[in-house]
């Protein structure tokens, strides 16, 4: 477990690798959960991030969701015990392979799309959706905002994800 204090937001992060190929690096990793992040304005937070091959994030999709395939980012909130608060926001599944294919299917460097990934999956440990119309656009226009003023382009524009 790393602490770094990238972008203004003291974040205590572990990534777990269970992929056996290329990855961002943790700083890249941290300032992109960190730009997420800053809306929470705790002093500390805790986050875990998991990389996986495919058969694993297939399994986690179908144990979690009901949907017997791999997908590109699981988010598991943590939820703190009654009377007891942590820093813990919960963890990020996130399969290497489907980054990868998506990112190559929608014209994207992978790097701008592993940080899409990491964004998209804080955003959701924050309790943001995108179920409902309304809920996608303000979700949407949040991941925009954040990637822009990391230098990536909008992720919609020619986005076709694996159904996170």
């Amino acid at each position: 477990m790393t602490t770094l204090d990238v972008a203004g937001i003291p974040l205590e992060l572990d990534v777990q690798l269970a992929y056996k190929g290329n990855i961002p690096e943790l700083e890249q990793f941290t300032l992109w959960a960190q730009a997420a992040l800053v809306e929470r304005g705790l002093d500390l937070t805790e986050l875990s991030i998991r990389i996986v091959e495919l058969a694993e994030s297939q399994q986690l999709n179908h144990d979690y969701r009901g949907k017997d395939k791999p997908t590109n980012v699981l988010s598991f909130p943590f939820e703190n015990p009654p009377g007891i608060q942590l820093p813990l926001i919960g963890d990020l599944v996130i399969c290497a392979d489907v980054v990868k294919q998506e990112a190559k299917a929608q014209n994207k460097t992978e790097t701008a799309h592993w940080a899409h990934m990491v964004i998209h999956g804080c955003l959701h440990l924050l309790g943001y959706d995108h179920i409902e119309d309304d809920e996608a656009e303000l979700m949407e226009s949040m991941e925009k905002r954040i990637l822009l003023q990391l230098g990536f382009d909008d992720p919609y524009k020619t986005e076709q994800t694996t159904d996170c």
